[in-house]
């Protein structure tokens, strides 16, 4: 990868890691549908004059309507489920419970995308994927009503990500600039949202902490990371900068514990690991282009190493 898919990439993975420490923090004080609606709302403000720019919204006049229903399933929807989630469980909780989310894509592949379906290793990985959700329900939030519903809102909010992952295949999307879906799908869930928003705006002025949170969450973790994706998929390709799903967790569980002295037990860290070596093998089990790269030096370089001192060593040819 070139210095640029590594800036870009690094971004990435502390970008789409933060934004449950900062929903934690705003959730506190505002309803949910408040966070969502500034974070959507936010991030339209500043995608919209992007996208406008670059002529982008031209080329969705005609499909408009698929992509604002794709807002509900892949924005509004997570976000919303996401936020009422956290008033329940830890961040670091919804970050793992969140990584299933390429374990429920190849799950859903199994009925509605036969160019997904999986076998071998991927049906192996896929399973264990799935026995790291259970370890987290089980010994994380099993026993704890109101943390087995956190988690089920997590997880329902995983699927929306799934299905919308599937969504997004199909010609009807696929075709369309990026850009201007994600512009458009934040618009369309500002404008859904603002009506239960205005009802639920709090009595108070909210502490300077939330307001910040809030600013991140449109600011860095939606408009800004939305452009930042396309440039990575740009530079690195969409198989590389997809490695981002196994880094983004191990943020977000290292800044819940250290910033908001959230719980690192043992469900905690063997839920990750096979939550993560799961969504790896179900999605093919390929490692990084870099890590190839940096065990094939590795390997080389004892060889090379030997070969040089054997030149040393050995007598000069006449």
């Amino acid at each position: 990868m070139t210095r640029k898919g590594w800036l870009l990439f690094t971004a990435m993975s502390v970008i789409w890691g933060i934004p449950y420490l900062f929903i934690k923090i705003a959730v506190r004080e505002l309803d949910p549908i408040v966070v969502v609606f500034a974070r959507v709302g936010v991030a339209a403000l500043v995608l919209f004059p992007v996208a406008v720019h670059q002529g982008v919204l031209r080329q969705l006049r005609e499909r408009w309507l698929t992509v604002a229903a794709l807002a509900c399933v892949q924005i509004a929807g997570p976000f919303l489920l996401i936020s009422y989630g956290e008033q329940h469980i830890a961040s670091s909780l919804t970050s793992l419970l969140i990584a299933a989310d390429p374990l429920l894509v190849v799950l859903f592949a199994l009925r509605f995308d036969p160019s997904e379906r999986v076998r071998g290793t991927r049906l192996l990985g896929l399973l264990i994927g799935l026995g790291g959700v259970v370890t987290l329900l089980g010994l994380d939030a099993g026993g704890d009503t109101q943390r087995l519903l956190g988690a089920t809102l997590v997880l329902l909010a995983a699927t929306g990500y799934a299905v919308g992952a599937l969504l997004i295949k199909r010609p009807t999307i696929a075709t369309l600039p990026s850009l201007g879906v994600v512009t458009v799908e934040c618009t369309t869930a500002t404008v859904v949202l603002a009506p239960l928003a205005v009802t639920r705006l709090p009595g108070r002025i909210p502490d300077l902490e939330v307001i910040v949170s809030l600013l991140v969450l449109g600011l860095i973790c939606t408009a800004l990371a939305y452009l930042l994706f396309f440039a990575l998929v740009t530079e690195v390709g969409a198989s590389r900068g997809s490695v981002i799903t196994y880094v983004n967790p191990a943020v977000s569980v290292l800044l819940g514990v250290t910033l908001l002295a959230e719980p690192l037990n043992a469900a905690i860290i063997a839920g990750f690991l096979l939550i993560i070596v799961g969504s790896w093998l179900s999605t093919g089990g390929v490692l990084p282009p870099p890590v190839k790269h940096l065990l094939r030096t590795t390997r080389r370089e004892p060889i090379s190493r030997d070969t040089e001192v054997s030149k040393l060593a050995a007598p000069p040819r006449k």
